[in-house]
């Protein structure tokens, strides 16, 4: 029994996409050329400290100035946009995948099972996500590590819900009634037949969660429990320039342009999946 999920029926050309969908996939594939490329050519003067140059203003020399440690800005935001992706999508993919699990059990298993695991996903839905996120990141001790395995622990009852209610829809369709009647096991039903067809949300979902996960993994490297310096990230970039801000105000709106930047990229490219999967959504 073949399954075919909407996004995957449907066919795109450039031709069929409005100019601003466009632009936002030129912006998604670039942010993700300079994560693959900038570390692999950027100068050592992006790594190493040179105090006589330190906190110099933008110039034809150093587009973004320099950090108190005579580092060029640019290039350390360049090299950052890989530590900043791979942490947001290991973080968002793990949490995914946990709730992935867990809405399969709760969909396949019995009523009983069903009913624990919504009420456990209750009570982590009801608490603050970022605060939680907070407490196991400085739990496990500051790092960008620690903070991905934080966001990896508390994002997933969102997941979970969503997933569970559309596999509970899945499952009123008619092929599934039909492999019912062939004698399909219930477990076989869900993991080849339910679960595919119900993932499409998902990649939805996963473009929106980068451009939040973005904005939290800098928010917990700002306040001191996730990336340390010298890291490139992004929120470590903004936190190890407080001390000199008002002087030397480049070294944070580098790093902050790009946090906004890939935020709305990535939000913008959640909102044209969505727009795709659901038709009625294009003409808004």
């Amino acid at each position: 029994m073949s399954t075919t999920s909407p996004l995957a029926a449907r066919r795109f050309t450039l031709r069929d996409l409005p100019l601003l969908d466009i632009g936002v996939i030129l912006l998604v594939a670039l942010l993700l050329v300079i994560a693959f490329v900038a570390p692999l050519i950027a100068p050592d003067a992006t790594y190493m400290s040179d105090i006589v140059n330190s906190l110099l203003q933008p110039s034809a020399e150093h587009w973004a100035g320099t950090d108190d440690q005579g580092r060029d800005v640019l290039w350390r935001v360049l090299v950052g946009t890989q530590a900043t992706l791979l942490s947001a999508a290991i973080a968002v993919s793990v949490y995914s995948l946990i709730g992935i699990a867990i809405a399969t059990l709760a969909s396949a298993g019995p009523r009983w099972l069903d009913d624990l695991l919504m009420r456990i996903t209750d009570i982590f839905l009801s608490l603050p996500g970022t605060v939680v996120a907070l407490g196991f990141a400085a739990a496990l001790g500051p790092s960008l590590n620690s903070a991905v395995v934080a966001m990896a622990l508390t994002g997933w009852p969102i997941t979970v819900r969503l997933l569970r209610g559309i596999m509970r829809e899945t499952m009123e369709s008619p092929f599934v009634a039909g492999a019912q009647v062939l004698g399909v096991s219930p477990w076989r039903l869900m993991t080849r037949h339910v679960l595919p067809n119900s993932l499409d949300v998902l990649i939805v979902k996963w473009a929106g969660d980068i451009s939040n996960t973005v904005l939290i993994l800098a928010g917990l490297s700002f306040i001191g429990v996730g990336a340390q310096p010298p890291s490139a990230e992004w929120g470590a970039m903004i936190a190890s320039s407080r001390a000199f801000i008002a002087s030397a105000w480049w070294t944070a709106v580098a790093p902050g342009f790009a946090i906004v930047i890939t935020s709305v990229a990535f939000g913008l490219l959640g909102d044209m999946l969505q727009a795709r999967r659901n038709p009625t959504l294009r003409e808004n």
